[in-house]
């Protein structure tokens, strides 16, 4: 399975450009988590993205376009705290209309302003969108919103946030996972990827894929960021957000693997995970 879709990866024809590519739309970070937004922005050009654009609030602009090169940064109106604001919101929803696919949440912050503007991009963008992290948790309460989004939506969440979500434990969570995520999936309508050993990907047929890569040294802060970019640009590059969220998982628990080969868990870092990327697609 994960071979037939990678290679629908990596058929890349001779005349073809950036553009073909995938053009991705990151939005992302806050005052407090810088991090997040960068490692998502470049895990998705690592992942074969044409093009990248991180969208952050105009107080952390010059971090991040300081920091990142071939991803492209892009301001919008913040908040007192340093987070995305409700004013930004048209100018996001327009410019997500020239995007293949969007990722919202890594680091946005748990701002109750931020929060409302996260729903409502989830709601009205018009394209494929990967929702992780501070996205997740805007939706507790507001599950409504992905039931009528018009768009595919890949939800990433870890048991904890799935449990918010649900109003639950998360011992009830993690009792059958693979239930659990067929069944939010389908009736959400939603690719569900639920993070953790053995991530399970599900989407609204009743498929599932448990994940076979990884390891303990990869429960460190930004690991889940990383996956949200890898996701975002296999989708922008024409696979099917299932397909994308399956092939992401699995890459993103290959260069986890990599990374402790060669450090030991221990030291298992985010940004290592980025380093390992390349060589895991290139191994698959």
């Amino acid at each position: 399975m994960i071979k037939a879709i990678a290679r629908k990866l990596l058929d890349r024809k001779p005349d073809t450009h950036k553009g073909d590519y995938g053009r991705i739309f990151v939005i992302a970070g806050s005052s407090s988590y810088t991090g997040a937004a960068y490692l998502a922005g470049q895990a998705a050009l690592l992942a074969g993205a044409g093009l990248v654009t991180l969208g952050v609030p105009k107080s952390i602009y010059p971090i991040l376009a300081s920091k990142l090169t071939e991803v492209m940064v892009r301001p919008f109106f913040e908040t007192r705290d340093a987070s995305l604001s409700l004013m930004a919101e048209k100018e996001i929803v327009d410019f997500a209309l020239t995007s293949d696919v969007v990722a919202i949440g890594p680091g946005l912050s748990m701002n109750k302003e931020t929060q409302q503007l996260a729903r409502h991009v989830i709601a009205k963008v018009e394209k494929p969108c990967v929702v992780d992290a501070d996205g997740v948790s805007s939706l507790q309460g507001h599950l409504s919103v992905l039931k009528t989004a018009r768009h595919p939506i890949v939800l990433t969440p870890h048991p904890g946030e799935l449990a918010r979500l649900l109003t639950v434990g998360t011992v009830d969570v993690q009792r059958d996972r693979n239930a659990l995520a067929i069944d939010f999936s389908r009736e959400y309508n939603v690719v569900l990827v639920l993070k953790g050993h053995g991530t399970v990907v599900a989407n609204p047929s009743g498929e599932s894929y448990v994940n076979t890569t990884g390891n303990p040294g990869m429960a460190t802060a930004g690991a889940g960021d990383v996956l949200t970019g890898i996701i975002a640009g296999f989708i922008g590059q024409g696979l099917a957000p299932f397909e994308a969220a399956v092939l992401g998982t699995y890459v993103h628990g290959f260069a986890g693997d990599l990374a402790a080969k060669e450090k030991g868990m221990v030291s298992v870092i985010a940004s290592d995970l980025l380093q390992k990327l390349p060589e895991a697609i290139k191994s698959v």
